[in-house]
């Protein structure tokens, strides 16, 4: 069968895009786009040469090691050949490669069962050193696997690699030049003092650092070592992984602390969960997944390597917060407040975990400002958010066949004549009339959701079949419905429905700032919300407050208070909280005075062990402190659980402490 014209060009840009990104990751230290990104396109060519395997070509990036040689540096031919090890991004990979070895060893005889080493894949610069007679002679770069640079002058100036082993033994061992996080923030703030361009990433500046040609500049920079491999040896070789790297560690190199050895492939993927997440954190140099070798040497032996790598190892790399896939189509969401949303379809792609098939493109701006089109190859990322985003867009995989995507002017979301309007002031566009069933559906939804009402039972799924029976349409019936009603509607039973008339009772005394959050009116979220209930105190009091006063209040802006005096000026809205105010008491709230966290700004982002999100911005009101959404300069800490992402990064950056959800909760029993 012949071979789709559009796999052919895509292999083609594929293998052209990697090698131009490796050219500048591994000889000039320069990265336009993330390790991940990176890994990800490597994996779709992988993908696509193992389906047409027609499209295999010696140049592709699938057959050779990655790397080269700069001018400048002396060239060092490798007294053995430097590998790259093929990569693998999930549980089913990693099982698949458990199979193939043991397929391989049954080929040649051996029905020995393998077990396995972990070590954790460091994020540096790959090394070879040289010992005669226990002397340091040689340490050089991979470069294309065959012949590397000499920086022998830059590596005799780390503190970890001795120029003199403990015993006078002569050998080839390999292993990973890095720097640490607090080394790479350390070096910038040099960089900026005397305005010299910063590193992106501690990766880059290892290399920059390892490739000076000046040695005394390297001498400056805070370079470490991990060995974890030996090439040649005068003397016996270890029987094991294991062993040696027990034995380059009493030679006195040093060795990541942290390895299985004679491992089940469970208990190799065991160790690789436990390091995806605090574990990975809380060490200062980046991990980016788990080497997996076959622990046995003679197993090793047997098993050999490709043309690129070894049969005997892998390496399974961490869910990838960044990866790159294909945006299909763009179609427009409205939300609760009218606002339309466009929202990018994807080629479904795991990102940090999950599957994900669409993301927010949020704006006309944002698709304009990136060149959003359909049939883009783009970068995606999810860095610990909810809803993942574009990064943005990979130009050198257009086929001329993609599509520009213009905001259009009317849509049937909208109900009525379905017209839309760019809102002043704004990069948004909403429904001139509003109140269509999808965007009252969500409206609702979010009015009985935990940020608002809390009302248990009462999710989207509840409110649509509300909807649908025409039991609810605006907030205040939820308030109207009756145990009755509920028991003529499919899936409710005496049970169900007396549970769900109970939890709408429990919710008629309700806080000013909930109430605030469940009136969707426009830019007003949780933060304003809440900050409008401290000032304001009572609802009567704000439908009092003028534009002038509004925008008084700390935190308040012109469109915000515009948007807030619009929606209590609307005699629609006004009868609707009328009616609520029926069925409801209103509490105040006042910000806690004198508690553990007055006066301070708390930012909360990941998943934490058992405290929602919502739950422990709650518990920071309650201690007087004011939760926020971005990090900055003005933040006390930073909580942060797991996926904490961007803002963890900016934290670090700023110097901001970080606390888990244990350090959190001790901070506010203090």
């Amino acid at each position: 069968m012949q071979t789709p014209q559009d796999k052919i060009r895509r292999a083609r840009q594929l293998r052209e895009a990697i090698s131009n990104y490796r050219t500048l990751y591994h000889e000039h230290d320069e990265s336009p786009i993330s390790p991940e990104a990176l890994d990800s396109l490597k994996h779709e060519l992988a993908t696509l040469e193992r389906e047409y395997p027609e499209l295999i070509t010696p140049d592709s990036p699938t057959q050779k090691v990655a790397g080269g040689v700069l001018p400048g540096l002396k060239k060092v031919k490798h007294a053995v050949p430097q590998w790259s090890l093929d990569d693998a991004f999930n549980e089913s990979d990693v099982r698949l490669f458990d199979e193939r070895v043991r397929r391989a060893l049954q080929k040649v005889g051996i029905t020995k069962s393998p077990t396995y080493s972990a070590e954790l894949k460091i994020d540096g610069l790959h090394i070879v050193l040289s010992y005669k007679e226990g002397d340091l002679v040689t340490a050089a770069t991979r470069g294309d696997g065959e012949v590397g640079e000499d920086v022998t002058h830059n590596v005799r100036t780390i503190r970890s690699i001795p120029e003199v082993l403990t015993r006078p033994v002569t050998m080839v061992v390999e292993g990973e030049i890095y720097m640490t996080r607090s080394g790479l923030k350390k070096l910038n703030e040099e960089q900026e003092k005397v305005g010299k361009p910063v590193f992106a990433n501690p990766r880059n500046a290892a290399a920059g650092s390892l490739r000076q040609l000046d040695a005394s500049i390297a001498a400056k920079r805070p370079l470490a070592a991990f060995l974890y491999d030996i090439d040649e040896l005068n003397e016996e070789m270890p029987a094991t992984q294991s062993e040696e790297l027990s034995y380059i560690e009493v030679l006195g190199l040093p060795v990541n602390a942290y390895r299985l050895k004679e491992a089940s492939i469970e208990e190799v993927l065991a160790f690789w969960k436990k390091w995806q997440g605090k574990a990975r954190e809380k060490e200062d140099y980046l991990i980016d997944g788990v080497v997996i070798k076959v622990d046995d040497c003679g197993l090793q032996k047997a098993l050999g390597y490709t043309g690129k790598g070894p049969r005997f190892a892998i390496a399974l790399k961490f869910p990838a917060e960044q990866v790159t896939t294909v945006i299909e189509d763009i179609t427009l969401q409205v939300g609760r407040t009218g606002v339309l949303t466009p929202v990018a379809h994807l080629r479904p792609v795991s990102v940090a975990g999950t599957t994900v098939a669409r993301a927010t493109l949020h704006n006309e701006d944002f698709i304009l400002d990136k060149d959003i089109r359909i049939g883009d190859t783009v970068i995606l990322q999810k860095a610990g958010d909810i809803i993942p985003e574009i990064v943005m867009v990979l130009p050198e995989f257009r086929s001329g066949q993609e599509r520009i995507w213009k905001f259009p002017r009317h849509t049937t979301l909208c109900g009525g004549e379905g017209l839309i309007e760019r809102v002043p002031g704004t990069a948004a566009y909403r429904c001139v009339t509003s109140g269509s069933f999808i965007q009252q559906e969500r409206k609702l939804a979010h009015f009985a959701g935990k940020s608002a009402f809390d009302i248990d039972g009462c999710g989207k799924k509840t409110v649509a079949l509300l909807m649908q029976h025409e039991l609810v349409s605006e907030f205040d019936d939820l308030f109207e419905l009756t145990y009755d009603e509920l028991l003529e509607l499919p899936g409710f039973k005496e049970t169900s429905a007396r549970n769900l008339i109970d939890a709408i009772s429990a919710r008629k005394n309700i806080s000013l700032a909930r109430l605030l959050v469940g009136l969707s009116i426009l830019h007003v979220g949780e933060e304003t919300a809440y900050l409008l209930a401290a000032n304001i105190k009572t609802l009567e009091n704000l439908r009092k407050s003028t534009r002038e006063e509004l925008i008084a209040l700390d935190g308040i802006g012109e469109i915000v208070a515009d948007a807030i005096v619009a929606w209590m000026s609307d005699e629609d809205n006004q009868a609707l909280l009328h009616r609520l105010e029926k069925h409801l008491t209103i509490e105040e709230v006042e910000q806690k005075k004198g508690g553990v966290l007055e006066g301070v700004s708390v930012v909360v982002t990941g998943t934490l062990p058992t405290l929602s999100r919502d739950e422990a911005e709650a518990r920071v009101r309650e201690a007087g402190g004011s939760p926020t959404s971005s990090v900055s300069r003005n933040t006390g800490f930073l909580v942060a659980g797991e996926n904490a992402g961007s803002k963890l990064d900016k934290a670090r950056e700023l110097g901001i402490p970080v606390l888990d959800e244990t350090a959190f909760l001790k901070r506010l029993r203090a």
